[in-house]
């Protein structure tokens, strides 16, 4: 990031958010005045795609290139690849006797009685790991010193088998990195043509397993990440835009491109990052500060929990086919990431997932998806199968002559087609009674998303609202909520979008870590200062580089803490007085009892150990969107009007619902059925639900438990 932005220069910024059927854009002129776009993303090339609705965006708000001061892009290209199985060959150099810890892993299933689950294949095949003569202590003292012939033979090898990214996982590198060090600076001036990956630089952390996983997926993703990013900004420059490009990281936060494409793993969760951000900022200008955050896209359904104003965050995931969740109590089923990161579950059930009958005759909905090409069988471009999106088409929730706006023509004969052919004659029903069975097996796959962030850490949803966003959220947020015994649902202004809008409110942030054991009744407070200055001088530095001034900057420290004994930790806020260097051990000690108990229900007289310090270092941007100020394009606020037939429940058939375009809704309540139509979303409105805009440009909409 330039120091221009940082310092106060009004500009045209932009956010973007590549999801797996579309790509979406939000242009921020100086007035506040926004613009949206939807493009289809391209698989090939998900750049092709920006650069398409960038050209697009850029002509509809009047700007030039030149005007547009930033670039702010939530990416799936990281995810992707580790779905796809499409990383870099990497291999991994090991302490000796360590070579098959991502194997041994934390020895755990996901699913106690499910006898035919397989364990992920490790993205280092074994041939590919391999171990030299090293060992430091716990202590960070030198047991065995680096043999570095060993190393170099083990980059032959590397070479030989046509490995291309390496991570360096030395036992107790959080301690002294000295060795790893000295194996990276090997590696890349006897094999130039290796990328390389040291753990000390990714997750300077305790834990071996949890360490070697997160420095293997930064390898693995490495390549594909660095060819994505110098790619798209190669094409950015070629249609004017000089404009630095800042990546949304997985706690929220932006990071430069430059970083994003060293350490790539923080930004595995980029895209539902940036929806939730904004999610917390418009929460607290409606003064709504504990929310549940529904995302709904094309390829999949995200759930969050914003609490006191903001979101929730964990400092590990995995991720993983079918529902990627933080949860602390599944735990072995994907690849473990130990990284800042907002705490989202996630589920393979989006407008473009697929329906079809298993192999024991039941209707499922999911991971596998449509996508973008070919798309839902009503897009008429290739595909025959039925996708949520065809079932809320046949129950006429969507419009069936276009979406996006009118820009995608869509064929509703087609969505019937598919649903007759592939679910109802397979279940023996009717073509509506089948598209109900989607839609709600869909909505139940949603549920569990939520209730894996709110119930299983000790949440209530009953009394949280409801922030329903994405092409599809606002579509089937009132029935989710019913789900949950949840009343209130608030669906945001431009909420097909809302992810890229959402970027628009995020500040620089960047984390730092460092393992201090010791104690919390006996903490060494010279030692405290020493770890909390050297983390300072790093997060300083860090935003001092793009741009960031002391009256611009933030640091924040929090510290891992748990009961002795224990092999997890909970991240709790250090007070704020902690910057005199002094830190308060009472205080942390009532805050991570309030945190125990919050996630795991009870708490005990335990003595408490302090694990590690963190800081995290924002950068304070003058320009940040205010959604109390936002306007948006009166085009991308027009819909229908009149009325359409609406199939809202199983045994109530069509009904007559109101269609009524987001710009006519008012203040005054609109009761259902309804439905509120825009350039790049639905909301539905069932009977017993009412409706109204508020003053954030928000639809608040309510129901009777």
């Amino acid at each position: 990031m330039t120091g221009a932005l940082a310092s106060g220069t009004a500009g045209v910024r932009i956010g973007i958010d590549v999801g797996g059927t579309f790509t979406d854009l939000v242009l921020c002129r100086p007035d506040q005045t926004l613009f949206v776009n939807k493009t289809s993303t391209t698989p090939s090339d998900p750049g092709d795609g920006v650069i398409e609705g960038l050209l697009s965006i850029l002509k509809a708000a009047g700007v030039a290139p030149a005007e547009v001061d930033e670039i702010v892009h939530g990416t799936t290209v990281a995810s992707n690849t580790i779905l796809e199985k499409s990383g870099a060959k990497t291999g991994v150099l090991a302490t000796k006797g360590f070579r098959d810890v991502l194997e041994i892993a934390r020895i755990r299933t996901p699913g106690m009685f499910d006898l035919a689950w397989e364990k992920p294949e490790p993205l280092a095949p074994r041939r590919y790991r391999l171990e030299v003569t090293e060992r430091i202590a716990a202590d960070g003292s030198i047991v065995t010193p680096l043999v570095e012939s060993e190393v170099i033979a083990a980059g032959q090898r590397f070479v030989a088998e046509g490995v291309a990214s390496i991570a360096i996982t030395f036992i107790n590198s959080y301690a002294n990195p000295a060795h790893e060090a000295s194996a990276e600076r090997i590696l890349r001036d006897h094999f130039p043509g290796l990328l390389v990956t040291a753990s000390y630089s990714v997750l300077p952390e305790i834990k071996e397993y949890e360490r070697t996983s997160t420095t293997v997926v930064n390898a693995y993703i490495l390549p594909a990440m660095q060819d994505y990013i110098r790619r798209l900004s190669e094409k950015l420059v070629r249609i004017g835009i000089k404009a630095p490009l800042q990546v949304v990281a997985s706690n929220g936060g932006m990071i430069g491109g430059a970083q994003a494409a060293i350490r790539p793993v923080y930004a595995v969760a980029s895209g539902p990052a940036g929806g939730v951000t904004g999610a917390a900022r418009l929460g607290a200008v409606r003064g709504d500060r504990d929310l549940i955050v529904f995302d709904m896209g094309g390829t999949t359904a995200k759930a969050a929990i914003i609490e006191g104003g903001e979101p929730l965050l964990t400092t590990e995931y995995e991720f993983r086919d079918g529902i990627t969740s933080p949860s602390r109590f599944i735990k072995g089923g994907g690849y473990m990431l130990k990284v800042p990161s907002i705490d989202i579950a996630e589920v393979g059930s989006g407008g473009g997932s697929i329906a079809a009958i298993d192999a024991g005759g039941l209707l499922v909905v999911g991971p596998k998806s449509a996508g973008a090409a070919p798309g839902p069988a009503c897009y008429g471009r290739g595909n025959d199968k039925p996708t949520v999106t065809d079932a809320n088409m046949v129950l006429g929730y969507l419009n069936p002559v276009a979406l996006a706006g009118g820009s995608l023509a869509v064929e509703p004969q087609r969505s019937e087609d598919a649903v007759r052919a592939h679910v109802a004659r397979h279940l023996g029903l009717d073509v509506v009674a089948a598209a109900h069975g989607i839609r709600e097996v869909a909505n139940v796959n949603m549920a569990r998303a939520i209730r894996s962030v709110t119930i299983e850490r000790g949440r209530d949803p009953r009394g949280m609202t409801l922030m329903a966003f994405g092409g599809m959220g606002p579509a089937h947020a009132v029935e989710v909520a019913r789900l949950l015994g949840i009343s209130r649902i608030i669906v945001p202004a431009a909420p097909g979008v809302f992810a890229a809008l959402g970027m628009l409110t995020a500040d620089v942030e960047h984390n730092f870590v460092k393992a201090v054991f010791s104690p919390l009744d006996r903490l060494d407070a010279a030692r405290i200062r020493e770890v909390a200055e050297e983390l300072r001088r790093d997060g300083e530095g860090m935003l001092r580089t793009e741009g960031y001034g002391p009256s611009e900057s933030e640091l924040v420290y929090r510290a891992d803490l748990r009961y002795a004994g224990q092999s997890s930790e909970l991240s709790v806020p250090v007070p704020p007085d902690f910057d005199t260097g002094v830190i308060d051990s009472t205080a942390l000690a009532l805050g991570f009892a309030r945190e125990y108990k919050a996630t795991f229900g009870y708490v005990n007289d335990e003595p408490i150990e302090l694990v590690n310090l963190r800081l995290i270092a924002r950068g304070r941007r003058p320009q940040r969107l205010d959604f109390r100020t936002i306007k948006l394009d009166p085009q991308s606020l027009q819909g229908s009007s009149g009325t359409r037939s609406v199939s809202f429940s199983r045994t109530d058939g069509f009904v007559p619902a109101k269609l009524i375009a987001r710009s006519a809704l008012g203040s005054q309540s609109v009761a259902g059925p309804a439905i509120i139509e825009s350039y790049d979303s639905t909301i539905a409105v069932p009977p017993g639900a009412t409706a109204r805009a508020d003053v954030a440009g928000s639809v608040f909409i309510e129901q009777a438990r």
